[in-house]
């Protein structure tokens, strides 16, 4: 059977292949895209979307729970956990339905199968009913990312879980370990600590959330153990000894060698690329560290052939993936486009509370040898977060003292993860610390915090 030509084919359909696939099409490309598990990729079935849904229902419970500091009344307040987790899976499918209509809508070709490449140019599918032969000029790696096993604390799916049997619980945790407090770790820790597990977080590294500025990990830590989280930070897990229904966890903390036992555990020790089954190596693909090597316009260095996303490294964030996607079309079909910079894309954690952050923290600023101006605005401060009850947080701003450039902004607090895009639009724009102070933010908002804190970086706060 002659294989069929397309003149872009996209391996993988999650937040970054789907995209370019899409921004393709619109470009006039014949694309074809293949995936061998569900279309929107881990983001939306296994990932973002459905944590999501259930950290909104635990944040509806954690308020109804609260409903007396409002002037309200509930009573036997509780959850079904199984009604959570089928609401979630209920919102991923509907997501993932979606990815289905736009490929129809955008005339992408769609290819149910596991992917390689023999050579150049050319892409085998193996698919329920056989092997399709694909040929294309230009391809497009986008297989992302899976859970990072470690020796010993492999899942079971049991006792020891990854991200997705969290998002299926086989039962409610009553005592619960997780092991890493990166974004993943953190939003489980707080979705079943809300619910009553009793939650305990290990971290290797000397502070929770490691990549946030380090006044925001420690305002987290505080905030974690106050709804009662243990927090073990500079701590590794050696090795777990599994019984019947527990699990012994060997924990070293300084110096010292600790047991203790729960009867689930999460790990969250971050993750490896999809780079194995392809054919990359024979293609001379460089691989380092199950990631792949690319320059800043996502070319392999193999003629036609990109990576972009988690494959491609680090910030491991959907809408990364689906910027370089863009990107990636718009290059192909020789339109100019602009490179993705990691300290301009916003990383957002959905805990409670939210944390987000844009750009250099303030240790990175200095180490880059800017001269700097912080400011710093309380949840407090603000009318509309004493109004909503949600008192507890700060947003952190850091500009260069001889330009004014908006180098970073942290922020923790309710709805943070919304806020944040203030700033990064600001950063895109290469606005400036006046630009910023003569912006009139509307009142009452939880974004007048955001004026407050470049205010205070220039001490001319006003409402503190």
């Amino acid at each position: 059977m002659a294989a069929k030509s397309f003149d872009l084919i996209v391996i993988g359909a999650g937040p970054g292949g789907y995209v370019a696939a899409i921004r393709a099409a619109q470009l006039g490309m014949n694309v074809a895209i293949v995936e061998r598990e569900h279309l929107g990729g881990i983001c939306l079935n296994w990932g973002c979307i459905p944590t999501k849904a259930m950290l909104r229902s635990s944040e509806v419970f954690h308020l109804m729970e609260r409903a007396k500091e409002f002037g309200l009344k509930a009573d036997g307040i509780g959850y079904d956990l199984d009604a959570v987790v089928k609401r979630s899976r209920k919102v991923a499918g509907q997501l993932s339905g979606g990815i289905g209509h736009l490929m129809k809508k955008n005339k992408v070709t769609v290819f149910m199968g596991a992917a390689t490449i023999p050579a150049k140019g050319k892409v085998s599918v193996k698919t329920d009913k056989g092997t399709e032969d694909l040929t294309a000029k230009n391809i497009i790696l986008a297989t992302g990312a899976r859970a990072r096993e470690l020796p010993g604390l492999e899942a079971d799916g049991k006792l020891v879980w990854t991200y997705k049997h969290a998002l299926e619980p086989a039962h409610m945790p009553k005592k619960l370990l997780v092991i890493g407090s990166g974004a993943i770790g953190i939003e489980f820790a707080s979705f079943y600590n809300t619910l009553g597990a009793d939650t305990t977080v290990v971290e290797v590294m000397d502070r929770v959330l490691p990549v946030e500025d380090a006044e925001i990990s420690a305002f987290a830590k505080k905030a974690f153990e106050k709804q009662g989280m243990k927090i073990m930070q500079k701590a590794i897990v050696k090795k777990l000894d599994r019984a019947k229904d527990k699990v012994t966890a060997h924990i070293e903390v300084g110096g010292e060698v600790e047991t203790h036992d729960f009867d689930t555990v999460i790990s969250a020790v971050g993750i490896v690329g999809n780079v194995e089954d392809l054919g990359l190596e024979a293609l001379g693909v460089k691989i380092d560290r199950t990631h792949v090597v690319t320059d800043e316009f996502c070319r392999t260095g193999v003629d036609g052939l990109y990576a972009i996303g988690d494959i491609a490294g680090a910030p491991w964030l959907a809408h990364k993936a689906s910027h370089e996607g863009v990107m990636v079309a718009d290059l192909i079909a020789g339109k100019h486009a602009h490179p993705v910079k990691p300290e301009t894309i916003a990383g957002c954690t959905y805990c409670h509370p939210q944390v987000a952050s844009v750009g250099y923290t303030e240790a990175k600023a200095k180490e880059l040898g800017y001269d700097i101006k912080v400011g710093r605005f309380p949840f407090i401060g603000n009318g509309k977060a004493i109004a909503l009850g949600e008192e507890n947080g700060m947003i952190k701003t850091i500009f260069d003292a001889k330009t004014g450039e908006l180098l970073g902004a942290h922020m923790i607090g309710a709805e943070v993860t919304e806020l944040i895009q203030g700033y990064v639009v600001g950063r895109q724009l290469e606005t400036t610390e006046e630009d910023l102070m003569n912006t009139v933010f509307p009142h009452p908002t939880l974004s007048e915090m955001m004026h407050e804190s470049v205010l205070d970086a220039y001490d001319r706060v006003i409402h503190m």
